[in-house]
């Protein structure tokens, strides 16, 4: 019997990331959408901070519908600034690039603990808690734990899906255990991260219909059935990386429009910056620049917006699949 990993792995074979670019596919097209879920990351993380640990209730009481960038929150963030999921994925972008386009566990956790230095705005637990254990002892993957099934590792998985678009999927899966394990050594928080990566794969691929889409979303329950929403709405998704995914999928595959696939997730309260973020990439490659709204670009504070563009243009630079 194949594990859940090779189950996930076993759709890669027949799909765009062997031949990635679709007849009509050229570069500027794959750029565009790269540098829109970059930007759609970051707007995710903004938009969802000012509501982030707030239920559906309360989001109503307090917003309405949230639809704009407005900072506050708990963070009490100023409008257009980010949070950890943004940062961090900046983070391990710059790692990556630091090493000629490979994810090397070590580059990983040195550039996290400087991260971790720089003292972000936040920080979940779990990667302090590893990153303060890389620092006692040098070990760049930390022990594998069931407890460590948060979604800190997903959330910063973007650079890793533009730098290995078009290679074999046993070195997707290496990339994305790399930068994982430095924080999160979990099966379900390894497989959230696959699915994304291979999700972004099929999107800058162009493929576009929602049936293909759903494989990998068919492929991910059938080797952890724990993902399945068993048709409930998640709402007040917590940090568990189960509960991020189901709000982020709900999202993604019910709405057609950037915005209201950013606005639907991050209305849903609990995490919702970083269930923002995480949709957000997905829309942005699914949509492109031009289905971001302008209002959102421009109160996206401009370094981090420049930072996004600079660094999805480098990291895909290193991937096989650029036409």
């Amino acid at each position: 019997m194949l594990n859940p990993i090779a189950l996930l792995t076993q759709s890669f074979k027949h799909d765009a990331l062997l031949s990635p670019a679709l007849p009509g596919r050229h570069g500027a097209w794959v750029q565009d959408r790269a540098v829109a879920a970059y930007l759609g990351l970051a707007i995710g993380d903004a938009l969802g901070a000012t509501v982030e640990f707030l239920t559906p209730r309360e989001i109503v009481q307090k917003h309405g519908v949230h639809r704009d960038i407005t900072g506050g929150g708990w963070l009490r963030l100023k409008a257009g600034h980010v949070t950890d999921d943004t940062t961090m994925a900046l983070a391990l972008g710059r790692a990556i690039l630091a090493e000629q386009g490979q994810v090397r566990p070590l580059a990983v956790a040195q550039a996290l603990d400087a991260w971790m230095r720089a003292k972000p705005v936040d920080i979940g637990n779990t990667v302090r808690r590893n990153l303060i254990s890389f620092r006692r002892t040098g070990q760049a993957e930390a022990p594998e734990s069931e407890h460590d099934a948060g979604n800190g590792a997903a959330m910063r998985i973007l650079p890793v899906a533009l730098c290995t678009w078009g290679k074999t999927p046993e070195a997707v899966l290496a990339a994305v255990r790399h930068q994982g394990h430095v924080t999160h050594h979990n099966a379900l928080s390894d497989a959230a991260s696959l699915n994304l990566v291979q999700l972004l794969h099929d999107l800058l691929s162009g493929i576009q219909q929602p049936d293909k889409l759903q494989e990998r979303l068919s492929a991910i329950l059938h080797a952890h059935p724990v993902f399945a929403d068993r048709g409930r709405r998640r709402d007040n998704p917590s940090g568990f990386v189960v509960e991020t995914m189901q709000a982020v999928w709900q999202g993604f595959f019910d709405t057609q429009s950037f915005e209201d696939c950013l606005v639907d997730v991050v209305n849903r309260g609990g995490d919702a910056d970083t269930t923002g973020a995480i949709v957000g990439m997905l829309a942005g490659a699914r949509y492109g620049l031009d289905g971001i709204p302008p209002r959102w670009l421009r109160a996206l504070e401009s370094s981090v917006r420049t930072q996004c563009e600079q660094q999805a243009l480098a990291l895909l630079a290193y991937s096989p699949g650029l036409p």
